[in-house]
């Protein structure tokens, strides 16, 4: 908890706010442990992320804390699917391509790449500049610069929406995929850590646990938690690259010639010279499990989430940790679903505050809606093909609910 609260601090004056509010927003964390984790790296405008914004803004309100404080994966393409992902946003109903890329530069690229330069367009899908009004307000408010990254044009135009055209009463701070992987060297600086010993240095339990995954996958947690890297993904022109640890070296699966060894020292390097970053089993270990930390995530992370604490369990029991695993099992309500909760019927965030006369009254609004109309209609979970999968397996007894798996989900 302690390196976390470091990294947040780190990133809150790299985000600009002072040594007295950086220290702040650690406070907050070590007092209130709590992190949304469920939007992706998207403008914050996005109605896939806005409205799980204003859902966390609901909690921080009401329970008086200063700092909203957001895990925003980057380690994500473009285009997640048909125009949707950081690389689209959605305005008035229609989708606007957030760059003005072609295809070619969107696919298969990840937007932590230094893929760049990039800049804010706001394109329709002819790539001409969108016609309607709102967009052409968004387009005045975002950031005119170039950047390297998709990842840091977002967290910066994100900043900039938040404290000059969405006055939120409380403090963003967005942590990236390498924020993250400067907390995972700094967990690896220590020789002594369990990242050190026993997560890095003992290839036989990190082996175990990617057994453990595979064993998941061939039974009835299928698709829930995916072996698409090991721990780590590698860094190359401008893509991740998924990678296999093998003999102690993390390789590449595809045909380049990138590895590296699997030690402390080359692991630490490698992450603070951005050839690595964390996988998201490896960002929720030291953003989540280990300090204790309770996460907000989507539909899937519900189940996701439990199946990677129950892995962590199997490395600290067979590393000898007793007292980390003894920790574990105290933690309350670990995980919570907090992502897409709020689906209004139109779902258009900036006709939402115009209507509403601003975002505080807007939040007012939703703050006295019930939950049953402020979730809509689920679709998250009926429409999901793998919740109806672990539905039709758990009511026709395929999971036994006596499995350590289950056990560990149930918590």
């Amino acid at each position: 908890m302690t390196l976390l609260c470091k990294c947040i601090e780190r990133t809150a004056l790299k985000s600009g706010y002072g040594v007295e509010g950086a220290r702040s927003a650690g406070d907050q964390m070590w007092r209130s442990p709590t992190l949304q984790t469920g939007p992706h790296c998207l403008l914050l405008i996005e109605p896939d992320a806005f409205y799980t914004h204003v859902f966390s803004l609901l909690g921080l309100k009401a329970q008086q804390l200063a700092w909203y404080i957001t895990y925003h994966a980057s380690t994500v393409s473009f285009a997640e699917k048909a125009k949707k992902g950081p690389g689209w946003v959605w305005v008035e109903g229609k989708p606007l391509n957030v760059f003005g890329l072609p295809r070619s530069r969107m696919d298969s690229f990840s937007i932590l790449g230094s893929n760049g330069p990039v800049r804010f367009a706001l394109s329709n899908s002819r790539g001409e500049p969108a016609q309607n009004s709102f967009a052409a307000d968004l387009l005045a408010a975002l950031p005119s610069d170039e950047f390297e990254t998709a990842a840091d044009a977002i967290s910066q135009a994100n900043q900039m929406l938040w404290r000059r055209n969405l006055p939120f009463s409380a403090n963003l701070l967005q942590l990236d995929d390498f924020d993250i992987a400067d907390l995972v060297a700094d967990h690896l600086d220590d020789a002594a850590s369990w990242f050190s010993t026993a997560f890095i240095g003992n290839a036989a339990l990190a082996e175990s646990i990617l057994n453990a995954i595979d064993r998941l996958n061939a039974g009835s947690w299928l698709g829930w938690i995916r072996r698409t890297t090991d721990f780590f993904w590698g860094m190359e022109k401008g893509r991740i690259v998924p990678l296999r640890l093998q003999d102690n070296v993390l390789r590449a699966s595809n045909a380049s010639n990138f590895e590296i060894a699997y030690r402390r020292e080359s692991v630490a390097g490698a992450l603070r010279q951005r050839e690595l970053v964390p996988s998201l089993y490896t960002v929720f270990l030291v953003t989540s499990i280990l300090p204790g930390v309770r996460v907000l995530g989507g539909c899937r992370q519900v189940i996701y989430y439990p199946l990677m604490r129950y892995l962590a369990a199997l490395g600290f029991a067979q590393s000898g940790q007793s007292g980390l695993l003894a920790e574990l099992r105290r933690d309350a309500r670990p995980g919570l679903w907090g992502h897409r909760v709020l689906k209004p019927a139109s779902g258009d965030p900036l006709a939402e505050i115009r209507d509403s006369g601003g975002v505080e009254t807007l939040l007012s609004r939703y703050a006295e809606m019930p939950l049953v109309q402020a979730v809509g209609d689920l679709a998250s979970f009926t429409m999901d093909p793998a919740w109806a999968r672990l539905s039709e397996q758990t009511h026709g007894g395929f999971i036994s609910a006596g499995s350590p798996e289950w056990q560990w989900s149930r918590s």
